[in-house]
């Protein structure tokens, strides 16, 4: 897994700032053209334990639609607004942050265990820090293969 920080875009930075707003945060934004539309597709979460719902999803969306529409006027827009899902691959170092508190599994590069669960208490540039049943274990982004929500017992 890397740790590889988000190319600044000016229509991320503008909807980030309403997003969080609502008390959510960008996974993913994606931005592109097909057959003539703006076709935007935004991934958010609540910060925490907290479940994303149906209804936050819909209240981002209606949000984000003014702003969408005051930068690309006159243009035909598809916006789609999801949430994670249940157990996420998570795609990099920088989404690590927004899961603290959550618990997460990872598949090791080392070979010597087969998936690591627990309670995900920091993340910075070089790695993370879970609470398992064996005490606080610190793993380095380049040691970890995979990174998923966990959404079993707690660890």
């Amino acid at each position: 897994m890397k740790y590889t920080p988000r190319e600044a875009d000016p229509v991320h930075d503008s909807l980030e700032p309403i997003i969080r707003a609502l008390g959510m945060v960008i996974l993913e934004f994606s931005l592109g053209r097909h057959k003539g539309n703006v076709q935007v597709r935004v991934v958010v979460d609540k910060p925490g334990a907290a479940p994303l719902g149906h209804n936050d999803c819909i209240r981002v969306h209606r949000a984000i639609i003014p702003r969408l529409e005051l930068a690309f006027p006159g243009e035909e827009l598809s916006v789609e607004v999801s949430s994670p899902g249940i157990d996420r691959t998570i795609k990099d170092g920088v989404e690590m942050v927004h899961h603290i508190g959550r618990v997460v599994r990872c598949y090791c590069i080392d070979g010597s265990a087969d998936w690591v669960a627990g309670k995900l208490l920091a993340a910075d540039s070089k790695g993370i820090s879970l609470e398992t049943g064996d005490g606080e274990l610190r793993l380095a982004f380049q040691d970890i293969a995979k990174a998923k929500l966990y959404t079993g017992e707690e660890v």
